[in-house]
């Protein structure tokens, strides 16, 4: 699987002690299409950065995390991925209200304008003209949390209605299609299924694919989870996880998400020990 960023392969095989394996790290990166030289340059900027000390050289190093740092880059909040799980299981139906957020910044507070607005999408919340963002989840605490950070207390309006029309459309399902980009997140969750699906060492892309040799079963075994927390994060963050009452169905999202848990518990059955904290992280996001 193409486009993993190579700090995500050295965050995901960091060990519950911590430290990441130089050999363990090389073969997976290769394994994923990564040259030795992108993974030396990755750790070379991940130690100047602060986030890891390092012991040794090339293969034989040992990578350290630097404090308990801030999680696996790239991955959705456990509370996000748990509310998604709830909506597969029919435990967060919706109460059919919308709500709706609008904001006036002028351009002097331009970056806190963009701060207050990636927040809203980053949330799930779609433009409905300039400065209006609506959502059927209830994002009110954090959006108005963020707002108060950003010192923008007073330019937030917050309304929630179960009357929405825009552009003479007021069904929900028809709002849905209209607001949020549904064909492409569900794009998304079919590579995600068909990633989850897929057999260990079917994605490997590296040289020892190329030349024919049979990757050790453990590290293949790795190297698939680290592309399947790609895709699982590729899929769900732009996922604005609306209520499968206003989804079309099936829904892909449901199907992938299934099919992920079940890689998940096999991949985790399988993995060496001590195994790299990425399959706690997620056996719990997906409690």
């Amino acid at each position: 699987m193409s486009g993993i960023p190579t700090r995500m392969v050295v965050h995901a095989l960091v060990r519950e002690d911590g430290t990441v394996a130089g050999g363990e790290l090389y073969e997976v990166a290769a394994l994923l299409g990564m040259t030795d030289q992108q993974v030396r340059l990755c750790v070379k900027r991940l130690v100047a950065e602060g986030r890891f000390t390092v012991e040794g050289r090339g293969r034989r190093a040992v990578l350290q995390l630097t404090g308990p740092g801030p999680g696996l880059p790239l991955v959705p909040e456990v509370e996000f991925v748990r509310h998604a799980y709830r909506q597969d299981r029919g435990l967060e139906p919706w109460d059919g209200v919308w709500h709706a957020f609008a904001f006036a910044v002028p351009e002097s507070a331009r970056s806190a304008r963009d701060s207050l607005r990636d927040a809203l999408t980053g949330l799930g919340a779609a433009p409905v003209q300039g400065g209006l963002y609506v959502t059927p989840n209830a994002i009110g605490p954090y959006v108005r949390a963020h707002a108060q950070e950003l010192g923008l207390p007073e330019a937030l309006s917050c309304l929630s209605t179960r009357d929405l029309t825009v552009g003479g459309t007021s069904d929900p399902r028809t709002l849905a299609e209209r607001l949020w980009p549904l064909p492409e997140i569900a794009a998304r969750y079919e590579g995600l299924r068909a990633l989850a699906e897929r057999p260990v060492g079917a994605e490997a892309a590296g040289p020892s694919a190329a030349d024919g040799a049979a990757a050790d079963g453990a590290v293949a075994g790795l190297a698939h989870a680290v592309a399947l927390a790609a895709a699982f994060s590729e899929a769900m963050l732009p996922d604005p996880l609306l209520p499968p009452e206003l989804l079309p169905q099936p829904w892909p999202g449901t199907t992938a998400r299934a099919a992920a848990s079940e890689a998940w518990a096999r991949l985790e059955a399988a993995a060496p020990a001590p195994g790299p904290r990425l399959f706690r992280l997620y056996r719990e996001a997906l409690a």
